[in-house]
């Protein structure tokens, strides 16, 4: 296959049916840049998030290759949790990764002020383990806040092919009001979730904090792959 499009960034998807709305590091419209999509089948949400990510090691380490061979010169997930996997990833594509939002809490972290934290908006708290924390260099101590019992995650974790928009804003700014009346130390809030994106303006409003994402990663990352040209 060649790649027409001049794509540098391919983006590894998981196997879903749910609306990939505008924001959606999984709707193309989302970047000013061109991008490159391959599935990785029976990566299933679900399957990444709650249950055991080694049987899909190779399926995306495959579909990554397919990128590369492609054109592609970084490479990138849609999914937070899959920072577990990252250095295999890049040691078998033998390109840049970014795999998680995650991977930018220490940068951000480094731009807070004195005594103010990260704090991570996560799908599902219950299994974003400290293994997965520490691989995307996430600080110790930043607190997380879950949303697992929230119709948005249901939604994304269920793959279900309805996703009700207005319920999943409400939500979303919900869990961010709690994370920082739980933890006022809270300086930025990181979105481990790249489908939390569309809501990511909403969430900012309303916490009063600066909001990271998959969406000012990748966009951080690409612009190395591809630097502007000025002269």
């Amino acid at each position: 296959m060649t790649n027409e499009t001049g794509a540098r960034l391919g983006i590894l998807m998981l196997d879903t049916r749910f609306p990939r709305i505008l924001g959606d590091v999984g709707n193309a419209g989302s970047w000013s840049f061109p991008v490159r999509y391959a599935v990785v089948p029976g990566a299933t949400p679900d399957a990444i998030v709650c249950d055991e990510i080694e049987p899909f090691v190779q399926a995306f380490i495959t579909a990554g290759r397919e990128l590369v061979a492609e054109g592609c010169t970084g490479i990138a997930t849609t999914c937070g949790f899959l920072a577990l996997i990252r250095p295999r990833l890049a040691e078998a594509l033998d390109v840049p990764v970014a795999a998680s939002a995650l991977e930018q809490a220490g940068q951000i972290a480094a731009c807070l002020p004195p005594g103010q934290r990260v704090g991570i908006l996560t799908i599902s708290a219950s299994t974003l383990s400290p293994a997965h924390l520490r691989a995307a260099g996430v600080p110790d101590g930043s607190p997380v806040m879950g949303m697992e019992a929230s119709s948005f995650a249901r939604t994304i974790l269920g793959n279900h092919a309805d996703l009700d928009v207005p319920r999943a804003r409400v939500d979303m700014v919900q869990a961010a009001q709690r994370l920082v009346e739980t933890h006022a130390d809270v300086g930025a809030i990181l979105l481990e979730c790249t489908n939390m994106v569309p809501y990511a303006a909403d969430i900012a409003a309303a916490a009063g904090r600066p909001v990271y994402s998959i969406h000012s990663y990748l966009n951080w990352f690409h612009a190395g792959l591809l630097p502007p040209r000025f002269a």
